[in-house]
């Protein structure tokens, strides 16, 4: 018996589950995959940046509450959280953002480390390794009484029976489990490839479609990216694999002979606005919090800390 069925394992569901067993509640997590199969662990993720995502304001809440949290993991052995240095690009003007500036390790650079973008500067941010902080995030849920069932679900009413509460953390799948109109899926493709040495990241902002960005961890590097809105092919595409190589390798030549390890694909949840609201669900309450679209690693702890408040 649990007083709170969250069903979806992805770094949302895992996340509000780990915060919610940490307060006493006794949480159950059911997922139509393992975490580490979930859209979550195809991420690259870098935590910092400018938040975009709607509602703005409750964003930029939930990011500086997730940006406190990630800081603290970094360098802690297991978590697969570091703290690096990187670039921040883009091809969409050359002036620096008002925002820029407040960034932590903010620093103009050079002619020469501009890499062909009008715009580039430097910053400090958190990036996560994510199969390795999937299982972090298990074991500590593990470790505070909760545990994780792979099921499917077919309807959330199916988690009410005998629980207080039910979470809906399902990303992409809300659209049919909730009949919201507005989720599609953004299918992203990833290269990764052996590290070659590299310890800085490199993103390129403001793209729609396609766009350079790396990301070093522990032996691997995961290259990117491009997003295909209402494309719910999982298959890797070959042509997308040597177009994220070759726009990577220019940038950072050591990159161009590094060792291939594995192509990824994965569903972000889009959504004009991230739903994070109640609702009755029969006998039980029914908290959703979906919609993060390419920011759902960023925001995670602060939507899990809201509905760990409302609870």
């Amino acid at each position: 018996m649990a007083d709170v069925v969250v069903v979806g394992g992805g770094v949302i569901g895992l996340t509000t589950a780990v915060c919610l067993a940490e307060v006493g509640h006794r949480v159950q997590v059911w997922s139509a995959l393992f975490p580490k199969r979930t859209t979550s662990a195809v991420a690259g993720a870098m935590i910092g940046g400018p938040v975009l995502a709607e509602p703005r304001e409750s964003a930029v809440r939930w990011q500086r509450e997730s940006l406190e949290i990630f800081d603290a993991l970094a360098g802690h052995h297991g978590t697969g959280v570091s703290l690096a240095r990187g670039r921040l690009v883009s091809r969409l003007g050359a002036g620096l953002p008002p925002w820029a500036a407040e960034l932590p390790g903010f620093a103009p650079c050079t002619e020469a480390e501009h890499a062909g973008f009008p715009l580039a500067f430097w910053i400090s941010s958190p990036i996560v390794d994510m199969p390795t902080y999937l299982d972090y995030l298990v074991d500590r849920l593990c470790r505070a009484g909760g545990d994780i069932e792979i099921r499917t679900v077919e309807a959330l009413a199916e988690a009410a029976p005998g629980a207080d509460v039910v979470v809906n953390c399902t990303g992409v799948a809300a659209e049919a489990l909730t009949g919201d109109e507005q989720v599609q899926p953004v299918r992203g493709q990833h290269v990764v490839v052996e590290n070659p040495g590299l310890t800085e990241f490199f993103y390129e902002g403001g793209a729609d479609r396609e766009w350079v960005s790396f990301f070093p961890h522990d032996g691997r590097v995961v290259l990117g990216g491009n997003a295909a809105p209402g494309d719910w092919n999982l298959d890797p595409d070959d042509d997308q694999t040597e177009t994220i190589l070759r726009r990577c390798a220019a940038v950072e030549p050591r990159l161009a002979n590094a060792r291939i390890l594995g192509v990824e694909v994965g569903l972000r949840p889009g959504r004009p606005s991230i739903r994070l609201a109640e609702e009755p669900l029969d006998s039980a309450r029914l908290i959703h919090c979906y919609g993060h679209g390419g920011v759902g690693v960023s925001l995670s702890w602060g939507c899990a800390r809201e509905i760990t408040t409302m609870l």
